[in-house]
């Protein structure tokens, strides 16, 4: 049995090292709060070091930055996924807080007081006024069903556990969803797969894809997302009025599916053998499936608290826990608006929630009197 050791008391624990756990950081900082993050990794750096060996922020260097340091290299260049990983891992030096690494938060239970006790994997109790829940989404990818995946021979996988075309190299691959990660990758495989592309890769997905334009007008869509003030609209907004989840592309995405280079179909109806069938009946040998399908929170960790749905997801408003004071949440996507959970955005909403933390650490209520 592992004993239990317990630490002295956190005005604020922060369950996380990636980049929004770095923006609260530095938010309670300014809002005179003593930070602890807890990080299960080695380093600080969030999702970023896991994802596909390819992948490039959406968003050009000048768009990438965090309050207090600016991105290294050419502004307007596409920051690589190694290349963000190293820039939070400088951010994280640069604030004053401690950080314990391989730190897994296991539980968190409410305390007597008001606060909060966070018990880590390797058996600490560590005692906070407040907690922020922002350890990411990436180790709770969302797996779909997929009909007849008991009789399918091939590989099911998932965008999670893909790094490169190598995983896949002379495989006949339909890759299912219809946003970024799953056109990226599709692409990435039927470039890879050259003459034989047409043939061998395909993308399912249940809506035609759709494009946005990376560039207008000579600039970055990111210069428009700010500069009007769209990445400020409210989720309820946003959600009613998007046309799906359209792909950020420079063109090549669209032109490989417009010349036929890369062949999208209607999601299939079934899995059958070392088959899929199509909508029209149509069967069709592969030997995998990715599903591209997106990512859940992952905060089972606050199960015994009671503050999350019958599906795992928290109970909030903007960030603020609706059945605990003093638990906030940050790099839920719409959190509050299009740039929640971006590093773009979430400085934002790391302000957000810091001001009610504050104000719960130190009981503001009973200073006023009530």
């Amino acid at each position: 049995m592992v004993p239990v050791m317990t630490t002295s008391p956190h005005p604020l624990v922060i369950i996380g090292a990636g980049q929004s756990s770095l923006a609260a950081a530095r938010a309670a900082r300014h809002a005179g709060l003593s930070a602890l993050i807890l990080e299960a990794a080695s380093e600080p750096g969030g999702s970023w070091p896991h994802y596909y060996d390819s992948l490039t922020a959406f968003s050009p260097a000048r768009f990438s930055a965090m309050p207090g340091l600016d991105f290294p290299g050419d502004p307007d260049h596409y920051p690589h996924r190694d290349e963000v990983t190293a820039y939070l891992r400088r951010y994280a030096a640069t604030l004053d807080v401690e950080i314990r690494t391989g730190t897994r938060a296991h539980a968190v239970q409410a305390a007597d007081d008001g606060g909060f006790t966070v018990r880590t994997a390797d058996g600490q109790d560590i005692t906070a006024a407040a907690v922020i829940a922002a350890g990411g989404s990436f180790t709770r990818p969302i797996r779909p069903s997929l009909p007849g995946a008991e009789s399918f021979t091939g590989q099911v996988l998932h965008a999670a556990d893909y790094r490169g075309p190598k995983d896949l190299e002379g495989r006949r691959v339909v890759v299912v969803g219809g946003g970024n990660s799953a056109v990226q990758i599709a692409c990435e495989l039927a470039i890879a797969a050259g003459p034989d592309g047409p043939d061998r890769i395909r993308i399912a997905s249940r809506a035609p894809l759709t494009f946005l334009p990376q560039r207008r007008e000579g600039r970055d869509v990111h210069h428009w997302l700010t500069s009007s003030g769209f990445d400020d609209l409210p989720p309820a907004w946003l959600l009613h009025r998007l046309p799906g989840r359209p792909v950020m592309d420079t063109g090549d995405h669209a032109a490989a599916v417009a010349s036929g280079r890369l062949v999208r179909r209607p999601m299939f109806t079934a899995l059958d053998g070392e088959h899929v069938v199509w909508a029209d009946g149509t069967r069709e040998r592969v030997d995998a499936v990715l599903t591209a399908t997106g990512y859940l929170p992952d905060l089972g960790y606050l199960a015994p608290l009671g503050a999350l749905d019958e599906h795992g997801l928290p109970l909030h408003a903007g960030g603020l826990s609706l059945t605990h004071p003093g638990l906030a949440y940050l790099g839920l996507e719409f959190q509050r608006s299009f740039a929640s959970n971006t590093l773009r955005g979430v400085a934002a909403d790391a302000a957000h929630v810091m001001g009610p933390l504050a104000a719960h650490v130190r009981d503001a209520p009973a200073r006023v009197g009530l």
